[in-house]
């Protein structure tokens, strides 16, 4: 799995680190960019695969563009919900509101550009998992997933790796597993 990770560049940090995430740092290179630890990475994706595993109605949430596919793609796996683009008020504390909807834990790829998910989370008591990059805090957070949230590579094997973690705790199969490829999950920039 290392490779894999290696690839995408998942565990390029950025040069500003809060406290909450330096203990997710390998290091730091020359140039000040922080060095996210693969393991500390992979080992934060099979807890969280466990933990949200035990979900029925699992909403994820980007604001950000490098996120669409990456989450439309996880939710199909998973029989999740997707909020792609801006996260609009209400959606999970206004029961009058058509969009409304009750998950039992969202995901969020970005706790910054998603705040008003997580805002709205923390109002409802849902539990939020968040992809944090090295200058994100833990606030309102309850479990985090180191990784580089910026990259469209990135984002998409995280987002993969996660949805076989959870498919795997739901019981399934290794060969129905093995169907399911990283491509799926990657957005392709038009030339």
């Amino acid at each position: 799995m290392t490779e894999v990770y290696l690839k995408a560049g998942v565990h390029i940090g950025l040069r500003s680190r809060t406290k909450d995430m330096k203990k997710f740092v390998f290091r730091i290179r020359q140039d000040g960019l922080s060095i996210i630890d693969v393991q500390k990475i992979d080992e934060r994706i099979k807890i969280a695969g466990k933990f949200l595993g035990r979900f029925e109605k699992i909403m994820a949430v980007s604001r950000k563009s490098n996120g669409h596919k990456p989450v439309k793609a996880f939710c199909n796996m998973v029989n999740g919900k997707a909020i792609i683009g801006r996260f609009l008020p209400g959606t999970l504390t206004n029961p009058n509101f058509p969009e409304y909807y009750e998950p039992d834990v969202i995901l969020v790829t970005d706790p910054i550009a998603d705040r008003q998910a997580v805002k709205e989370a923390t109002k409802m008591h849902i539990p939020v998992v968040a992809l944090c990059d090295t200058s994100h805090t833990a606030r309102n957070i309850d479990l985090i997933i180191p990784c580089n949230n910026k990259g469209r590579k990135s984002v998409a094997t995280i987002y993969y790796m996660l949805a076989l973690e959870i498919l795997r705790n739901r019981g399934v199969e290794e060969e129905k597993l093995k169907e399911i490829k990283l491509e799926d999950f990657e957005v392709k920039l038009k030339m």
